[in-house]
Parts: C-alpha cells; structure tokens; sequence
C-alpha cells in the first residue's frame, strides 16, 4: 500500500492507494473521533457491488451507517438530490461528528462532499472512489458540488476529506470505458506537470488499458502526487491550481452542449485537451511534434478526439459561462514549450479558439 499525503495545514489528509484495504479502513475508523452514526452516499451501479462491504468494515471499526442510493448518472449532482440527503441526515439524527462517506464516482463524491460541508456548517467527509477518474481527480482536492441547468459546478465549496481510500481491487468491476475516461484525467497530469509520467504513459499503454497492477498502482500514485502537490501550494484556486484546469474549459462546454449526456468528463476532458493543445500550437508555444504526442496519446488510450452533437457558435458562448471565466475573460490553460509546463493566457482571439474548436469536431 502506498500513503501520498495532502499538505494543507490542519486540514492535512492521507490517500491510501493499495489493493484490499479492508484493515485500513477498519482501523482508520477505530482511531477517529466520529460518532457512531454516519451516512454511506453511493448510487445504483456502486452500492450493489460494495455498499454492503463498505458497511460491514466501517461496522467493524465501531461505526454504524446507513447506505443511501442515489440514482446512477450526472443527473443526480443536482439541488434536489442535496436536499434529499439532508432529509435524510436530519431523519438519522446524525450529529455535527457523523461522518459522510462517499463510495462511487465523481459524482457521488461531489455531492456527498457538498452534502458534507453544508449539513450542520460542516461533518466529516471521507472519500472512497471506486472509478479511475474519481482515484485520480475529483477525489483529491477537496472541490465539492453540484451542477445547475446553466452550467456545471457552479454551486459548491472547497471542502477537504478526512482521508481517501482508493481499492485499486475495486476497479476490476467498471466497463473498459469508464477505464479510459480515467485516463483523461491521468494524461492532463503529464502534459501539465511531468514529461517523464507522460512517456511512462506512452511506453506503457498495453498495461494501462488491461490494469495491471503494478503500472495501475504507479500511475495512480503519481497522478495523487502531482494533484497533491499543486493543491497543497494553493488550496482555494487562487494561482497555481489553475493548471489543473487544462483541457477543463473547451470540456466543460462540450459536455454542456451535449447535454451531459453524450461525453462523461474524461472523456470531454480529452477533447478539451486537444483543444488547447491546438491553441498552443497556434500561439507558437509549442512544435508540432508536442501537438502530435498529445493527440496520439489520447487516441491510442481509447479516448475519443472530435465531438460530434456540437456547434462551434454555441461552444464558443458556453466557454463564457464556465466559473473559471472573470469579467469576461477566458483563462485558458495552455502549454508553454513542451510537454510538463503550461502557463495562463487571458488574451486568446476568437478566430484563434474558433479555429481550434472546429479542429475538435467530427
């Protein structure tokens, strides 16, 4: 098992990345100053698999809680499905130490997290992602959410966990696409950060895709380092952890227009990087080849190239309205010389991202 720390001060935090972590769990539990009474968010196609189990070791560790289900898909980080779970928190009697455990994917993990900061100012959060996208993203950092019918995320908090456990056994269960949205997320961390993971990527795509275990256990590892790393510098998004944004903005406003249902995350995410890989390249800030190595890579880890169900008129207003945006102005996050750095630029041209946008089209 591998421990990659989160530096935030008081708000400090272990993930735990290991196969079988059942004992760590238990005896994470047996060490806390919970209640004894907390809640499991989970959703349909998670909590069959491992709500019971998750049940039992949290019951081990002297901690009783409810498994609660949520319908399975983006349409439940939503208004109503907060104010049912606080319902139900408040029909559980919990207490201001009942713990929030989210076991699923990256929209159970946004939600409970919101759920967590909101009920009674703030309880313990505990994530547990069973997704890949959700090990090595929305897990860490401590951004928690919920969407509105006018854009994605724009009701939350930065809310960190009391500790994440990540089951690398867990992730036997997903389909083969939910393995390669995960590695959306997994490239950005190299393109952003780190050109040598990025050609650990690129040489070791046959294992990837199958899972093995040790490659699985490094990269997962590694993508929890950098992600670590950049938010321990700057928890609040107020400089550095903006980068972590790259390929977010043209992404956000694909999945908008195809209306969250098309492309999950790292999938559009993918796009998004081509995107702004594309822009780079136009700018001058990086070679062709560095284009050529971005987009090869995304393809061959099954990860789709072009949207299709897109307009560039509607994308190009969608990127207005991501939370990212400051009066009026689109921050892109954009490579700067080659693969492993990146830098803001606010004073990209129209006929420059409209360019770019109609490159990522089918």
């Amino acid at each position: 098992m591998g421990i990659v720390t989160v530096e935030l001060g008081d708000n400090s935090y272990n993930i735990y990345i290991g196969n079988d972590l059942r004992s760590n769990i238990v005896e994470f539990c047996q060490g806390s100053s919970f209640s004894r009474k907390g809640i499991i968010i989970t959703d349909t196609n998670v909590g069959p698999l491992y709500g019971d189990k998750l049940q039992a070791m949290l019951a081990e560790g002297g901690l009783q809680a409810e498994v609660y289900r949520i319908p399975a898909g983006e349409s439940s980080k939503s208004l109503k499905s907060f104010e049912n779970i606080m319902t139900r928190c408040i029909e559980l009697g919990l207490d201001r130490k009942s713990p929030v455990f989210a076991l699923g994917g990256g929209v159970v993990g946004d939600l409970a997290g919101f759920a967590a900061a909101s009920y009674m100012r703030g309880v313990p959060f505990v994530q547990v992602p069973t997704s890949l996208l959700a090990q090595v993203d929305s897990s860490v950092g401590g951004k928690v959410a919920v969407n509105h019918p006018l854009g994605k995320n724009l009701i939350g908090a930065f809310y960190q966990p009391k500790a994440v456990f990540m089951d690398l056994d867990w992730l036997r269960t997903l389909p083969e696409r939910e393995i390669y949205t995960g590695l959306g997320e997994i490239i950005k961390y190299g393109i952003i950060y780190d050109k040598d993971f990025f050609s650990f990527l690129e040489e070791n795509v046959n294992d990837i895709l199958n899972l093995e275990d040790k490659v699985t256990a490094h990269m997962t590892a590694r993508s929890c380092e950098i992600k670590a790393a950049v938010v321990s510098e700057d928890e609040r998004e107020a400089g550095l952890r903006a980068i972590l944004n790259f390929g977010h903005t043209m992404a956000h406003a694909v999945e908008k227009n195809t209306g969250y249902i098309r492309y999950n995350h790292g999938e559009a995410v993918a796009i998004g990087m081509i995107c702004a890989a594309h822009i780079s390249r136009s700018l001058g800030l990086i070679d062709n080849g560095s284009f050529e190595r971005v987009e090869r890579l995304i393809k061959i880890m099954q990860l789709p190239a072009k949207a299709q169900g897109c307009d560039i008129d509607t994308l190009y207003e969608a990127i207005f309205h991501d939370k990212k945006t400051v009066n009026g102005q689109v921050k892109w996050v954009l490579m700067d010389g080659e693969i492993g750095r990146v830098r803001i630029s606010k004073d990209v041209n129209e006929e420059i991202v409209k360019k770019a946008m109609s490159y990522c089209l089918a």
